[in-house]
């Protein structure tokens, strides 16, 4: 299989999925049960999300381990099953990505801080890469360290799967603000920030994902470009900020508006489009659409 890079210079776009946990929700998770789980106690469930992705026009599908590093899952008592449950979602979307499109194994952040000295680095580097191993022993060929806002925490997970593993990386961070131009994590790192150290510490993609729509989401994209301006980048919003409707939490972007935004930001330098919270496989067939008329 040709790399995620390799693909690019020869299609110029790629399409990414779209949100996970809607679905997962939909089929009975209840809130505070552990997602990873259903890897192993459900996994026609988690295998058919990808399938779905996959039906609709996506490039690269993740896979249902956002929080499976030891330090999330023990919150969960499920610590010694790291190995399990992670080699088990990897297998679950190879399964459904099959042997032409790629799987990009999700980690997301453990919620522990090198700043307040609550987890040391070596412990954080050993987390991300027990995961890391596990995701490509079960099948996927690239991951996405996704989600993160504190520079440090980011640049030991991607230094953990670059020392570890053959995985191509892409690493995304979520913005909190944008104040004059600038986009800004929780942490107050900018996009020039994470770039920055996630390339020397070998970050391969670039990203951004979560908390802005689309509209908001150009100028992170736009920064990006800036800042790495020969690195690919992936872009995947929200549907915009969730509303609260009598039928519960809604996303307000509808699959043609989101669709309405492919040509800006591949004009922004993305290369990669898809979609996070609110987002579904309809989205992902309208930005497929879009993208294929730019051509």
């Amino acid at each position: 299989m040709n790399t995620i890079r390799e693909d690019l210079r020869e299609k110029r776009f790629l399409v990414a999925d779209g949100g996970w946990g809607t679905f997962l929700i939909a089929e009975g998770m209840q809130p505070g049960e552990c997602p990873e789980l259903w890897n192993v106690n459900r996994p026609e469930v988690v295998r058919r999300i990808g399938e779905n992705y996959i039906a609709a026009g996506s490039d690269l599908i993740s896979t249902n381990s956002f929080g499976g590093t030891r330090c999330k899952l023990e919150q969960h008592g499920l610590g010694e099953r790291t190995a399990e449950l992670n080699e088990a979602a990897a297998a679950l979307s190879r399964q459904a990505a099959g042997a032409d499109n790629h799987v990009i194994a999700s980690i997301g952040p453990t919620g522990k801080f090198l700043i307040t000295g609550e987890i040391s680095e070596e412990d954080l580097y050993d987390a991300f890469k027990e995961q890391a191993q596990a995701l490509e022993r079960g099948g996927a060929d690239a991951c996405i360290i996704e989600t993160f806002s504190a520079v440090d925490e980011a640049a030991v997970a991607v230094r953990a799967v670059a020392e570890n593993t053959k995985l191509e990386i892409i690493c995304s961070f979520t913005y909190a603000s944008v104040v004059g131009g600038v986009p800004r994590t929780m942490m107050g790192a900018t996009a020039a920030d994470m770039a920055q150290a996630t390339l020397e510490a070998g970050a391969h993609i670039l990203g951004a994902n979560c908390s802005f729509g689309s509209e908001e989401m150009l100028a992170v994209v736009q920064a990006l470009h800036e800042a790495a301006p020969g690195t690919p980048i992936l872009v995947n919003p929200n549907a915009g900020q969730p509303v609260q409707a009598e039928t519960g939490i809604v996303y307000p972007e509808s699959p043609e508006y989101m669709a309405g935004f492919a040509r800006r930001f591949v004009e922004a330098g993305a290369s990669i489009l898809g979609g996070c919270c609110g987002t579904n496989p309809e989205h992902i067939r309208a930005i497929k659409a879009a993208l294929r008329a730019i051509g």
